[in-house]
Formats: structure tokens, sequence, C-alpha cells
């Protein structure tokens, strides 16, 4: 111990940064009980021989160097996926990493960012760590973002503009044409977050808009529909001045070697990995049809892998873990007042549930 420093002072803890006193560790519950609906991942295993193929493309890794910084295979081959260029193309460890970078490189002290209510819960978090500050504006009362909601938004003055499409926890896609004109009449990076967007058709994406649209990023991850959220790895199309810009926030060697090699399988193995995306389309659409037909039910539209859907029961969430279904709380949440969110999953899970909800409201 230093001399001069008492004992007792050198024990004390140090006390966390004070906008963070008082902050819950961000997460859903995981939960040991027969059905989980609760974090929106794919019931559907990875396809049969993938991981067969990473397992041998790994023994070939020389893991006593660093992997390739720039992870330029992984880069080249999402390029061709979305008809960009490789520097017009970013991944990190999963969507959430892509969009924290996004906040530290174009956020921070004195930026501002605005994000939707409803949204993705993680977006405050994200501007709370990176000290940017943040603005919610209301989506109008069918969560949509119409030409009003654009104005609220232009209306703040942001810097970054953060858009979920499909919304979580709504479902519902934003269109085209909002985003055009939330990038026409801001001066801020516009993100759109399209963790869900292969649920939702060929029209779903505004990827398409990247070369039309200097200030627009598109977030993608392959946690969802690539069945894949144990790999956490997402990525990111943007200009290449946004691409260049976030790497000058990104951790050395981010991207670990193993991670590039199970991204590019998944790539070549695409047609096999989003395969079943009918099948959860059926199945959203079968349950949505039962969830509408209950008393005192309203279900939002979907374009995701999830259902939105509120009751006038205070306990529901309770009622359903009771009888082993977990589901998402968003019951506290502003806006979201009775609303539960549940996770398309096989159809026994989600006869499990339905049933389990029809005793609930009995």
């Amino acid at each position: 111990m230093s001399a001069g420093v008492p004992p007792r002072a050198a024990a004390q803890r140090l006390p966390v940064r004070a906008d963070l006193a008082d902050v819950e560790p961000y997460g859903a519950p995981q939960l040991d009980v027969p059905v989980r609906l609760n974090t929106n991942e794919t019931a559907d295993l990875p396809p049969a021989g993938y991981l067969d193929e990473v397992a041998r493309r790994i023994t070939a890794l020389q893991l006593n160097r660093y992997p390739d910084r720039p992870h330029r295979r992984l880069r080249e081959a999402l390029a061709r996926r979305l008809r960009l260029r490789a520097d017009q193309v970013w991944a990190a460890n999963g969507s959430n990493e892509v969009l924290q970078q996004l906040l530290q490189a174009y956020g921070g002290p004195g930026r501002r960012a605005v994000y939707v209510r409803p949204g993705y819960s993680m977006y405050p978090e994200l501007c709370r760590t990176s000290l940017t500050s943040a603005v919610e504006v209301d989506l109008d009362d069918d969560f949509q973002l119409t030409p009003d909601v654009a104005q609220a938004i232009a209306a703040e003055d942001p810097d970054l503009v953060l858009v979920p499409s499909p919304n979580n926890p709504v479902g519902t896609p934003v269109g085209h044409d909002a985003i055009r004109t939330v990038h026409d009449t801001t001066r801020a990076l516009v993100v759109v977050d399209e963790a869900y967007v292969e649920f939702g058709g060929p029209d779903a994406s505004v990827v398409d808009l990247v070369g039309q649209l200097p200030r627009l990023a598109v977030v993608r991850t392959f946690s969802k529909a690539f069945r894949l959220a144990g790999l956490r790895l997402g990525y990111l199309a943007a200009a290449d001045w946004v691409v260049d810009d976030v790497q000058k926030v990104r951790l050395p060697y981010h991207l670990d070697a193993m991670k590039q090699v199970a991204g590019l399988v998944a790539l070549e193995q695409e047609a096999d990995f989003l395969g079943h995306r009918q099948q959860v389309a059926d199945e959203r659409d079968r349950v949505s049809a039962v969830l509408a037909g209950m008393d005192g039910v309203r279900v939002w539209p979907s374009a995701a892998n999830f259902l939105l859907f509120r009751t006038d029961v205070d306990d529901l969430f309770t009622r359903l873990l009771d009888q082993g279904v977990l589901v998402r709380d968003f019951t506290s949440k502003p806006r979201l007042t009775g609303c539960l969110r549940v996770t398309i999953g096989t159809p026994a899970e989600n006869d499990a549930f339905l049933a389990a909800l029809h005793n609930a409201l009995a």
C-alpha cells in the first residue's frame, strides 16, 4: 500500500458513473420454462451440415494469429448479397454493436439522437452509455411513421434518427417514402434497424435506397431469420464514409476469426437458412387470427416473427408464466399498457401459448 493512504480509504468502492447508478443491466428474462417465446429467436435449428462445415473450416485457422481485422471476405460476401460494394458494408458482434459504433461515431456529448416510440428498448440504453442526448418521438395512434411524425422528428434537429423496421415490439414495417421523408427533412444519419426484415417479404427492406440517400444506414443481424442468435453477428450497409467512420471507434480485431468463418458459411448456405420463412409467416398469421378472434384481445399486424397484443388483464404475464409459457412483458412501457409480445415458435409451442392464453383469460 502506498505511504500516506489510509487503509480504509484505499478499500472503498469506486462509485459507478452517476447516470448509471440506478440502471439495471439490459436483457429479457432467461427462465427455464417449457415454452420460451420472449426473445424473438427462431425455433428451428440451423440447417443440417452447417456446423460440420464451420467446424471443418475452423480447424484450418491459425488461432495463434489475430483475425483479419477488416474482415474482407465476409464484407465482400455481404456486399454481393446486398448488391453493394465491400466498402459500403461493415460487420460487428451483433446488430447492437453496430448501433453502438454508430452512436459512438456520430453521437456523444453535444449530439442528439431521436428514436420512435414504441421502439426497440435498447435504443435509450445505447444513447445513455454513449453519452448521447436522446429524444423520443411518438408514432401515430396506429404506431405508424406518418408525415406528421416525420415533421416532429425534424423539429428536434437530430444528429441521428433510430427507426426499427419492422418495428420492435409492434411488428409494423416502415415504408420507403417515410424513410425518404425523414432523410430529406433532417440533416441526421437515418439508421433503419432491419433486424426482422427477412420475415417481411421482398419489398420490406430499404437497403436499395443506400445508393440514393447519402445519410441512410441500414443495420441487420444473423440472429433472427438466419437462426444464429448464438453467433452474435450483425452488419451495416451505408455510404463508404460511414463505414470509414465506424472503424475509428471499433476495438482492435473486434470480429474474431471463427465468427467470420461462421458468417461466410451461413451466407453460402443462405437458401437453406431462409427456407423456413414461409412456415414462420403462416404460423404468425394463424396465431394472429386466433388472437383477433378472442374477446378482449387486440393484436397488431406484423411483418416480423412476433406479435404484439393487448388485453385488460393486469397479471396476464404471470398467469401465462404459471402455465410454463414465457412471453415479453411490455405492460409498464409508455403507450403499451396491457401489451405483451409473443414470439412465433414451433406449431406445438404456439398451440401451447394459445391454450395458456385461453385459460388465463377464462
